[in-house]
Formats: structure tokens, sequence, C-alpha cells
């Protein structure tokens, strides 16, 4: 039986954002003391006070998220399948980030759990697509979450960037008339924006591997239930950004061999004279403050996430773009390879 009928989708997904805000909100303060117990903590490296700071909050996001998932499937259970599919898919993610917090997973070890986890995303895929498309959607998983795990480190730069993806998705799916999956978008939406006010400088918590797996793992959900992979793929370019120039400088490396920005006496970042080059570096090559940093990557996600609002105004059927529409009818040609 559906469940309220007379609402429509838009509204079902603001309530869902609403119910995840709350609670991510309320249940931080109990969040944060119960890690600081357990000595769930760590340094936080860019302060030259290094002050001890919880770590994992992330549990707060997923639990915001998964009351908002389940509100939303509760208003609407048409819509119940693949919304219980995602919801799996991102509690699996949130599961590996906890091990990982706990325990350090190797690189290996960690692409390959997450491409496990994203393979109940396959169930939610259209019926007539072939194996290569199938089999690139727990790839996808894999490879978004740990984009959203590497641009990390700053208070804040998660959560903001976060914030801004599931924004720009959000309105980029209205504009789509894709109103189902912005149940999605906004009930990640609405525990990032109450996370972020913990997050934020000065931090009172990280959200951890916990948090920054499932905000990728969210994103390359939203790109393939709603069939946005473009603008999900723009609206992860600065991720996507410091990722290739870790690997390009550097390779693939484990946690531990990574070296930290510095401080100077003066409390601002500068960059190693070795090591890695990262989008954070690159926009430290003078030394800066740290919500200076901050402010600086949000505002290259906002670019990309304008961007992808863009891009969906440019869709067919929204102003009859005849030359994109004739690229996507050969894109959907590899649908069924």
């Amino acid at each position: 039986m559906m469940i309220l009928p007379q609402l429509p989708l838009y509204a079902i997904a603001i309530i869902c954002g609403l119910f995840s805000f709350l609670v991510t909100r309320l249940s931080m303060p109990r969040i944060i003391r119960k890690l600081e117990d357990a000595d769930i903590v760590g340094k936080d490296l860019h302060k030259s006070w290094k002050p001890i700071v919880a770590e994992m909050g992330g549990f707060g996001i997923l639990f915001g998220f998964t009351i908002g998932m389940f509100s939303g499937i509760y208003m609407h259970d048409i819509l119940a399948f693949p919304l219980c599919i995602v919801l799996i898919v991102i509690l699996l993610v949130g599961i590996i980030g906890i091990v990982d917090d706990l325990l350090v997973l190797s690189s290996k070890e960690k692409l390959f759990l997450l491409f496990l986890a994203g393979l109940p995303l396959i169930w939610a895929a259209p019926s007539n697509v072939g194996i290569l498309y199938l089999i690139s959607i727990p790839i996808a998983v894999s490879i978004g979450s740990n984009l959203t795990n590497m641009l990390a480190g700053l208070n804040g730069i998660e959560s903001g960037l976060g914030i801004i993806s599931m924004a720009s998705l959000t309105i980029s799916c209205i504009i789509l008339g894709k109103y189902d999956v912005t149940i999605i978008s906004m009930s990640m939406l609405g525990a990032l924006i109450a996370f972020l006010y913990y997050n934020k400088y000065p931090a009172k918590i990280f959200p951890g591997d916990t948090g920054t797996l499932i905000i990728g793992a969210t994103i390359v959900s939203i790109a393939f239930i709603g069939r946005v992979k473009l603008i999900a793929l723009i609206v992860l370019m600065p991720n996507i950004i410091d990722a290739a120039m870790k690997f390009y400088s550097a390779g693939v490396m484990e946690r531990q061999q990574f070296k930290p920005t510095q401080v100077d006496d003066e409390g601002k970042l500068i960059r190693p004279e070795t090591g890695f080059k990262s989008l954070i570096r690159l926009v430290i090559r003078k030394p800066i403050t740290e919500k200076q940093a901050v402010h600086i990557i949000w505002g290259i996600g906002l670019v990309f996430g304008v961007l992808g609002i863009i891009v969906a105004l440019m869709m067919p059927g929204v102003i009859g773009n005849q030359t994109l529409a004739n690229f996507l009818q050969i894109k959907e040609m590899f649908y069924h390879i």
C-alpha cells in the first residue's frame, strides 16, 4: 500500500532530507562523546597545537541517511526496491569504512571489498543492458568511493564537497524530471549538512573512511539509478583531478607512506618539499590557512557543480539540443554490449 499518495515525489524527497538532517544533527553530540570515551580519536595534524579529535564520524552520516531512505521507502513503496538496493550498497560500503578505520585495509583489499559492496546495485539496472554495463556498476562504486576518500584531511573538505555534489545532482535530477532519485540525494544531503556543523573548522569530529567512502558510493548510485552518469562524472572532477595528480606523481601508495602537509609557525599550511602532488598541495603553493585552503577547494567543487547543472539544462527534452541527442543515441548502443 502506498503511504501518503497525495504527496509528490519532490515533497517526499524534501521530507527525507529533513529527517536525515535532524537525525544526524541530534545524534552527533552523543556520537562524539561515545567515540572519545572509546578512545577512537586522532590528532588534527594541520593545526600547530595538534588537538585530539574524535574519528569515524561517518556513523552519524550513515545513521541519518538510513533514516531518510527508510522514510522514502515508507512514504512511496512503489520505489521500495531500488531504494532498498541503494541503501544496502551504502550500508555495505559504510561497514567497509568502519573496518578500514579500525583495522586499516590495504588499497587492494579496499578496492575488492568495495567492488563486492557494489554488486547489489546490478539488480537495479535496466533489464535490457549488456554484461559489460553490469560489470561497470560495481567497478564504478569501488572507484567512486575511493575518489571521495582520497581528497580529504582538512576540516570540512569532504563533507563540504559532498554537499556541493549532492546539491548539484539534486538540482540536475529535478531539471531532468527524475524526482525519484532526489530521495537518495536529499537523504545524503541532509545528513552531510548536519555533519558539516561539527566537521567544519575547527573540527570536533572527522568523518573517517566510514563517512568519505559512502559519499562516493552515493554519487555513483545516483548516477546509475538516475542515469545521470555524465553529470556525476562532472561533479566528481575535483576528486578525479586530485587522484590523477597523486597517481601521476606517486602511483598507488598506502596511507602510511603519505607525508602530511606541514604547518608553519604562523599556523599556515605549507607543502613538503618532497612527496606526491595533490589538489590540496596545488592550492597551497604559498602558505595559506586551513580555512582558506578548504574554501578554495569548495570553490573548485562549486564550479564543477554548476557545470553539472548546466549540462542538465542542455540535455535533450529540456532545450531540444539535437547534436547532444544524436550523441546520446550513439551512447545508448554501448548499454547493450
